[in-house]
């Protein structure tokens, strides 16, 4: 069922956090993908910001709230408040900064310890435009990802290669999850249709019929 907010209509809403160490380009991941803008001189995140984008998955209107979180140690108090109610993960690492693609590890584990376990999670492997400074192989990434049952892209927030593609990709996926269990829902209902109705009727009639007899007895 659509929902209205505003003027804008959407037929679902999906939360999406952002997750990576301080400095892989989180923020302007969001600011790239939800106005398309990008700011070179981006300060540490304090705490917790989000912004929303709508636009088309399937020909369903989905509005995606993404969230940002810092990367830094001091503010990992936010943990469960951040992850509540999330469908999707962004995992990002810098691709000039090996120490980020060695923490995905550690990302991973925390998701899992306090995401759904359905959460569907891309991994991204920013800053692909300072392709001169990579200190982490593209293969390297794949790699990774192909063990854990990710999807993967390389990125740049910079000169937008692959924003929108990692983000529509992850929607599709939460989409299809989301339409498979709507499918399976109502077939379920279907099926059991004429079976309620039964069972209804004999726990109904069972407690009434042991009360007649009871009163007939005494």
């Amino acid at each position: 069922m659509a929902s209205r907010v505003g003027d804008h209509e959407y037929d679902y809403l999906f939360k999406i956090v952002l997750i990576g160490d301080s400095g892989v380009g989180k923020s302007n991941i969001l600011s790239r993908f939800t106005r398309n803008e990008f700011c070179l001189e981006s300060k540490s995140t304090i705490g917790v910001e989000f912004a929303t984008r709508t636009l088309q998955v399937e020909g369903k209107t989905v509005k995606a709230q993404i969230w940002d979180t810092a990367g830094q140690e001091r503010y990992r108090a936010i943990t469960s408040a951040y992850y509540r109610g999330a469908v999707g993960a962004l995992l990002v690492y810098d691709i000039t900064k090996r120490q980020t693609f060695d923490n995905v590890q550690r990302w991973l584990r925390e998701l899992r310890d306090h995401a759904d376990s359905n959460i569907v999670i891309m991994m991204a492997g920013n800053k692909s435009d300072l392709n001169h400074l990579r200190a982490v192989q593209e293969q390297d990434g794949h790699a990774l990802a192909e063990k854990e049952g990710l999807s993967f892209l390389e990125t740049s927030a910079l000169d937008a290669t692959n924003i929108e593609k990692a983000f529509q990709t992850i929607l599709a996926e939460i989409y299809h999850i989301v339409s498979k269990k709507a499918l399976a829902a109502q077939q379920a209902t279907a099926a059991n249709a004429t079976i309620p109705g039964q069972g209804t009727m004999i726990n109904v009639s069972d407690p009434s019929g042991d009360t007649k007899r009871g009163c007939c007895s005494t």
